[in-house]
């Protein structure tokens, strides 16, 4: 592939812009947008080795921002450690298979994603069976990252249940993010799947990411949650649509 091209760079900056917009709005999902928009244009391990560093950088300005309002510091440890034992198994998962299995994997998950979302809106989980599935779901979740570059399919669902306050959910779904692409980050180069393109293009993508974030506050100001999340499955349904046809 030369290095940056031009449609490379259109389809890169589209795709992060949105996600900005997602995560301005709901403080999560940049990657669920990002990811499987540009993985139905190019190869879905460019996709994931782009957005690493978008996804270090932004994570870590939100978990230097919201330190002090985390809480539960003893879930946090366990959910950042076993997730980063997951994002270096899926890593190795990203390097060995092929990508065609990969974005039919992440069409699939999209998909169940969304699901979820729409069979169970409320679902609400216990902070004692949390503790439980701490360690599963944090490398459940590690693994995806690794792998296909979206963890939401394991972490949204978890730890949306659990109802954390605002701000605590904000650094913990930040500093558990920013665990992963630090783990993944130095397993991508050893394994030569991050290169010199791909950082270029990572910290380039950091500016319309951090960009749009205010259009995505902006909107939830003026539109329904309830609105804006019906057009974000819709946009997620027609990205998994697309990569099942492509494939």
């Amino acid at each position: 592939m030369a290095f940056i091209d031009f449609h490379i760079l259109i389809i890169v900056g589209l795709a992060f812009a949105m996600g900005g917009i997602l995560k301005g709005a709901t403080g999560v999902g940049a990657p669920l947008i990002a990811v499987p928009v540009m993985t139905s244009f190019v190869d879905i391990r460019f996709a994931v080795a782009v957005f690493v560093i978008p996804n270090l950088v932004t994570n870590l300005t939100q978990t230097i921002i919201y330190h002090r309002e985390l809480n539960n510091r003893s879930f946090l440890l366990i959910l950042c450690l076993s997730a980063g034992l997951g994002a270096f198994a899926g890593s190795l998962i990203l390097y060995q298979a092929s990508g065609g299995v990969l974005e039919m994997v992440l069409a699939g998950l999209v998909l169940f994603y969304v699901g979820f979302r729409l069979y169970k809106p409320n679902w609400r989980l216990s902070m004692p069976m949390a503790h439980k599935l701490n360690i599963p779901m944090g490398f459940l979740a590690g693994f995806l990252q690794g792998a296909f570059g979206i963890s939401a399919p394991a972490t949204l669902p978890f730890l949306n249940a659990i109802k954390f306050g605002r701000s605590e959910f904000i650094i913990i779904v930040s500093a558990f993010f920013m665990t992963m692409s630090l783990i993944q980050l130095p397993t991508l180069f050893y394994l030569g799947l991050m290169q010199v393109e791909h950082l270029v293009l990572g910290l380039l993508a950091v500016i319309p990411l951090m960009g749009c974030m205010p259009i995505g506050a902006f909107i939830l100001r003026r539109a329904t949650p309830n609105l804006f999340d019906k057009v974000i499955m819709g946009i997620l349904v027609g990205v998994a649509i697309r990569l099942l046809w492509e494939i």
